[in-house]
């Protein structure tokens, strides 16, 4: 085969693989997890349902590939709203905000995220794509609290934040607190992982 028919058949096959994916983000943002079979993506891709095992072999392969646009797409958020002059505490808290956003907006995505049981977790670049996100909590730890292990001290952070996210959704915090702002718990939870925040000079 002419190598220009061979670069135009990898545009085609990588068209595909993206479509597939974009296809699977949308899918999960509008109806849910459950809803991120290999059938209903082809589907929705056009393609037959046997089509998307040329990219990915396993469904776990495909489900990984959503998941990184997710991590993607936090990691801009968070980007965006980060205020790189501010103290590592404040940054903290932005970082905690934009996560109990994204969800609460994202709520299938975010699911599949942090499901890796369901993920292959060391294929397709999706650890590459989540771990520098807890490598900034992490950093921005380690300048909040120096004396601390920043690894712990961001696992705990996040464990409470993905049970905070878990629980406001369900609306099991909504009942037990009798609030409606999950704001005041996230301060209560920085508080407890990083110490009270000092007052402005």
């Amino acid at each position: 085969m002419p190598l220009k028919e061979q670069e135009q058949e990898q545009e085609q096959e990588d068209g595909l693989r993206d479509r597939l994916v974009r296809v699977g983000v949308e899918l999960v943002n509008t109806e849910g997890l459950q809803a991120l079979s290999l059938r209903e993506i082809a589907r929705r891709a056009g393609v037959s349902h046997g089509a998307p095992r040329r990219y990915f072999p396993t469904h776990l392969e495909l489900l990984s590939a959503i998941a990184r646009q997710g991590f993607a797409e936090l990691a801009a958020r968070v980007a965006e709203e980060d205020p790189e002059e501010a103290t590592a505490r404040e940054r903290i808290g932005v970082l905690a905000r934009v996560y109990l956003d994204y969800a609460e907006t994202r709520r299938g995505m975010y699911e599949l995220m942090f499901r890796h049981d369901l993920l292959e977790s060391g294929r397709l670049g999706l650890r590459e794509t989540s771990l520098p996100l807890f490598a900034h909590l992490a950093g921005l730890v380690a300048r909040a609290r120096p004396a601390a292990d920043p690894a712990v001290v961001a696992g705990v952070l996040w464990a409470n934040l993905h049970g905070l996210a878990q629980l406001w959704h369900w609306g099991s915090l909504r009942l037990a607190t009798g609030g409606d702002d999950p704001g005041p718990l996230l301060a209560a939870a920085l508080d407890a992982h990083l110490g009270p925040e000092e007052p402005a000079p």
